[in-house]
């Protein structure tokens, strides 16, 4: 397990939508700031909140040319119950693995039931991480108002 740091490129990563779709990241938000948020499972409220929150938020990260990307353990059918319970409209990944993208990452594992620990990163139009958040708990991951704070210091300076 590596944790990506501030400068580090992310890594390689293919997720699949449901229906089937693959996205690779980075490629798929290079050229726009990026959003990537690993999120524990459907079953999680604290991750709920955070997709409600991004989804809230997303004309406002849009307007600054964020992309926001989401991804879990999930099966499809369930991450299909997530993205329409909260009728989200940005990309969310399903059946993630949980050791390989540990191994990719840097993310925490929880081992029974396997999922992955909240985790989240920024990252520049480049595909490079701007900010990463590990946490290996419930609690301690991105919000959107953050990342629409750093990304306008950025866009300043």
């Amino acid at each position: 397990m590596t944790l990506l740091d501030a400068g580090d490129r992310f890594p390689s990563l293919t997720v699949t939508l449901p229906g089937g779709d693959d996205l690779v990241l980075p490629e798929a938000l290079e050229g726009h700031f990026g959003v990537v948020l690993i999120y524990r499972g459907a079953w999680c409220p604290y991750c709920n909140a955070q997709l409600r929150a991004f989804q809230r938020e997303l004309d406002k990260l849009s307007e600054l040319g964020i992309r926001v990307v989401a991804l879990s353990v999930d099966d499809e059918a369930t991450t299909k119950g997530t993205v329409d319970k909260h009728h989200l409209t940005f990309p969310v990944a399903y059946g993630a693995d949980a050791r390989a993208v540990s191994k990719a990452v840097g993310a925490f594992v929880n081992a029974e039931p396997e999922y992955l620990q909240s985790t989240g990163f920024v990252l520049d139009p480049e595909g490079r991480v701007v900010v990463s958040v590990y946490s290996s708990g419930a609690i301690g991951r991105l919000v959107p108002e953050d990342v629409i704070g750093l990304v306008r210091y950025l866009r300043q300076h």
